[in-house]
């Protein structure tokens, strides 16, 4: 791919993650050609239509979001401050347009759910070491925490600071059960 032709690709992507993030799925394609600072015609030679750029930010979010699991799950800190990390970064991410992806039934998306299912499994390890240093609460499974954390982060605008973020961190903790 010529140099020009890789930024563009970048910029459409970059644009359509903060976009998505902010928004949710219902961003036109057109603004996100404006946003990327390009014509349609560009962001189409790029991705031919709607599900291919969605499939594109699902993988690029979910790779880097299982990479930043997995490089905070090696460093010697609290299990706990690593799932916050966690759960701050993947909020500033587009949640629920992966997740939505992902449950319809993507017959292309087989590679999306593996990534899928691999960041889970660095949350749940995350979510089991935190409860085992006794920082989060321990009357849930690892499973039931990865279900709120997709409630609470697949929200268009979710956000690591948000009070509905908040809230539910500070109702993982340890002791907040009773």
């Amino acid at each position: 791919m010529r140099a020009d032709a890789r930024r563009n690709r970048e910029r459409i992507t970059a644009a359509a993650l903060e976009l998505f993030a902010e928004r949710g799925p219902g961003v036109s394609m057109e603004e996100l050609a404006r946003a990327a600072g390009l014509g349609v015609g560009t962001l189409y030679r790029h991705f031919p239509d709607r599900r291919a750029l969605v499939r594109e930010i699902a993988a690029v979010t979910l790779e880097g979001l299982l990479q930043a699991a997995r490089d905070a799950a090696a460093r010697d800190v609290p299990r706990w401050d690593v799932l916050r990390e966690m759960v701050v970064q993947a909020a500033g991410q587009p949640m629920g347009l992966l997740k939505s992806l992902l449950e319809d039934g993507d017959a292309e998306a087989p590679r999306l759910r593996e990534l899928r299912d691999a960041y889970n499994a660095a949350l749940a390890g995350i979510v089991r070491a935190a409860q085992e240093e006794g920082a989060l609460r321990r009357d849930l499974a690892p499973d039931q925490v990865l279900e709120l954390l997709s409630v609470v982060l697949c929200r268009p605008g979710a956000r690591g600071d948000d009070a509905v973020v908040t809230v539910m961190l500070d109702g993982l903790r340890a002791g907040a059960a009773g």
